[in-house]
């Protein structure tokens, strides 16, 4: 109870104003509004990567036994029981480099396509930038992309290779490449996902054909021998390029001959259609986040 006889209590205090128009907590969205939040997504990861080996025996050991098993499979058929590409050197090596983008890609568009369904709960209950779940599918598939470069690294060591600022790259190049293009389509995918469910469905039938669409179980001198000038067009294939990029920063170094495998089997213009690869890539996140965008408002009353 305040004390009327004393002069202080009773002194009414002052009340600050602050003028200004009312803004919604959710109004602030967009990719760069995911970064700024990156404590928020850094529990999405966590907890995305929690959730995926919560009872799991092995754990994160299936990070490493799932692209072993797609190797061996691939290997088995395409190498031992038919017999192809018997004058490409270490085509297994040849081979995982192309498993691994690929990898990282459908894990990206598959899993991004399904982020904001998946999380409806927190859609509908939390203020934040819907565009962070994407991202975050995009974040946890390139984590487990790490144990896959180790087997790879330990592979192209035992074979004699060494890394180089070339290398090196074409190793970012790939991975920032894949990175812009999942993310961009599974922006675009996500937020139809939300109004069509059948569209993770068709996202599940074009991640099925992204592995015969790059160089992974035949090399590009096969699609240059095949097509001859009109081999141009299919290097207008990011995933194309940076699945070469990998080639050329971890295979190549493999061989035997390294200058004369590159000449046959890597584009001499691949580094011009890896920028563009990239252009692109930067070009659908911008087209993704604005369609994005647009729908944004509607998320939590299709949900």
């Amino acid at each position: 109870m305040t004390d009327l006889s004393d002069p202080v209590a009773a002194t009414p205090r002052p009340v600050h104003h602050v003028e200004g128009p009312l803004v919604s907590p959710a109004s602030t969205t967009g990719l760069l509004e995911v970064f700024r939040r990156r404590y928020l997504l850094r529990l999405l990861v966590r907890r995305e990567v929690s959730a995926r080996y919560q009872g799991s025996f092995l754990g994160l050991l299936w990070s490493y036994v799932n692209p072993l098993s797609q190797f061996l499979i691939y290997y088995v058929v395409m190498g031992v029981l038919f017999q192809l590409h018997k004058d490409v050197p270490n085509f297994a090596i040849h081979m995982f480099c192309g498993i691994i983008i690929v990898h990282f890609f459908n894990e990206t568009f598959n899993a991004g396509t399904r982020s904001i369904v998946r999380n409806k709960a927190l859609v509908q209950k939390m203020a934040l930038p819907r565009e962070m779940f994407p991202v975050a599918s995009m974040l946890v598939s390139g984590y487990h992309v790490i144990p896959q470069v180790v087997i790879l690294l330990i592979a192209c060591l035992l074979l004699g290779w060494t890394p180089a600022v070339g290398g090196l790259a074409a190793f970012v190049l790939a991975l920032l490449i894949i990175g812009l293009v999942g993310t961009a389509m599974a922006l675009l995918f996500s937020a139809a996902n939300v109004f069509f469910r059948d569209v993770s469905n068709v996202a599940q039938i074009m991640t099925n054909l992204v592995r015969f669409g790059v160089p992974m179980i035949y090399p590009y001198s096969l699609v240059q021998e095949r097509f001859g000038e009109a081999a141009r067009f299919y290097l207008y294939n990011p995933l194309a390029d940076a699945v070469l990029l990998f080639q050329k920063a971890f295979w190549v170094g493999t061989t035997d001959d390294p200058a004369a495998t590159s000449a046959k089997h890597i584009p001499s213009d691949l580094w011009a259609y890896s920028f563009l690869a990239l252009g692109v890539g930067i070009v659908l996140l911008v087209v993704g986040q604005l369609v994005f965008s647009r729908l944004d408002n509607k998320i939590p009353e299709r949900l």
